[in-house]
């Protein structure tokens, strides 16, 4: 796809302006700031100096007119999204006319299977991403054609006058049925739809440690306003997690991530969010790694009780074992995708490419529409750094493993001084999450 420049200038359509009041790239939110480090630095790479525009900040008013002006161009929307839960944007490009190529996961499965408009891709076959936009963008007539597919569609499966006729047709279909009042089971409602925040921390070692913290961080939740929920994240199985909890009277979770982010349950009821289990299955082969890493020394599988089905877990003898790096090099001459993750010396987890804890998170911000600046994390070890180097706010307690020292000086992640669930508090303090959240960010521009 790289070799072809006029192919790649129709695909980054955005007008290239300083819009007002807009400073240094290096003071804008981190996120977008490596995004647009990475364009630029393709830009250099390709030679694409005049070709590629792009924006350094928008506002909503200019969202529809960026729509239009790659739909004048013959452009092509494309969203590769890990998961992608709806699909607004989708929605969006396809009623000003782009065709588009999607994430097959979640909402564009929907989208695209209803209005024939697109294709849907692996995220992660950045070849097979190339080869459906240069086919959309060299056939004129395909063009035109899921250009008009995705105008009739949006207007026929996606308007509020379509989505009103199917509720109501659900509702009518409903009423026509007799239900009796000791038939019907009453579920606790969910307080996720209704979370304006969300505190998730690792139970060893974090969570748990130091019995009069802990006790006071009880009592800080207690005291919380319903709008700020609780959440863990452990590498412990859903049972196991359950116990400890129990032990330490700590109140129940709204969210639990478990198994070291193979697992989502919600509430009281530990209900199992399916879509994600469906998610993690995409190439996941666990006969294979058992197998491959059999072939490793210093490597031997932790009991059954602790093996999960997106989780197989090993002893990791420190002084026979290879590094990381060896593994997952090992993993792929064995042509398999897989997160490896080492914890406190002694431990590798090996999960599916799309899982940890720290895509858990994320997953649940989109999910439940939490800003990343809404979710406080803390963890103690390694199977909690990408959780807490993401764009959430993130606390490593004084007591972590050696493992996250890597993380010392990265923005919104501050090491406590103070240990276990004191360091929790210490965070939350910090950050003033309960309040007016607080963003410590690096100044690129003083930095460089």
């Amino acid at each position: 796809m790289f070799d072809s420049i006029p192919i790649l200038s129709k695909l980054f359509f955005i007008p290239s302006r300083r819009f007002p009041g807009i400073t240094g790239i290096g003071k804008i939110n981190p996120g977008a700031r490596r995004v647009l480090f990475n364009i630029l630095y393709l830009i250099d790479k390709y030679d694409l100096y005049g070709r590629v525009a792009y924006p350094k900040d928008h506002t909503a008013a200019d969202v529809a007119e960026m729509y239009r002006i790659a739909a004048r161009r013959k452009g092509v929307f494309v969203n590769p999204a890990l998961t992608e839960p709806f699909g607004l944007t989708l929605l969006e490009a396809a009623a000003c006319g782009l065709p588009l190529v999607a994430t097959n996961d979640g909402g564009p499965r929907d989208i695209i299977g209803n209005c024939r408009n697109g294709e849907l891709v692996d995220p992660l076959d950045a070849a097979g991403i190339g080869d459906r936009i240069e086919d959309m963008i060299c056939n004129q007539e395909r063009w035109r054609q899921l250009s008009k597919n995705g105008l009739q569609g949006v207007k026929k499966y996606f308007s509020w006058r379509s989505h009103v006729k199917s509720y109501l047709n659900s509702i009518g279909k409903i009423n026509k049925k007799r239900y009796f009042r000791h038939n019907v089971l009453i579920q606790r409602k969910s307080r996720l739809p209704t979370l304006d925040r969300l505190l998730i921390s690792d139970i060893d070692n974090t969570l748990i440690g130091d019995d009069n913290g802990l006790d006071q961080l009880v009592d800080l939740l207690k005291r919380t306003p319903k709008s700020i929920g609780f959440g863990i994240a452990t590498g412990r199985r859903l049972e196991s997690a359950l116990e400890i909890l129990n032990a330490y009277h700590i109140p129940l979770p709204d969210i639990f991530i478990t198994s070291v982010g193979t697992e989502i349950h919600y509430g009281a009821a530990r209900v199992e969010d399916r879509t994600w289990r469906h998610h993690l299955n995409y190439f996941w082969h666990p006969e294979k790694i058992r197998a491959a890493i059999r072939e490793l020394p210093g490597l031997s599988l932790q009991p059954e009780r602790d093996q999960r089905r997106f989780k197989i877990s090993y002893y990791l003898d420190g002084k026979k074992a290879p590094g990381k790096r060896t593994i997952v090099r090992h993993l792929r001459r064995h042509h398999i995708r897989a997160e490896v993750i080492h914890s406190h010396g002694r431990y590798l987890d090996i999960l599916p490419i799309r899982a940890s804890k720290g895509y858990a998170v994320r997953y649940l911000g989109i999910k439940w529409n939490l800003p990343t600046e809404h979710i406080l994390v803390s963890g103690d070890s390694g199977n909690d750094a990408d959780m807490l180097s993401g764009d959430v706010l993130g606390v490593v307690v004084a007591n972590y493993s050696p493992e996250l020292r890597r993380l010392q000086g990265k923005p919104r992640i501050y090491f406590s001084e103070k240990p276990y669930a004191w360091g929790i508090i210490d965070g939350i303090e910090y950050y003033d999450f309960l309040g007016n959240v607080k963003l410590q960010e690096v100044d690129l521009d003083q930095t460089a």
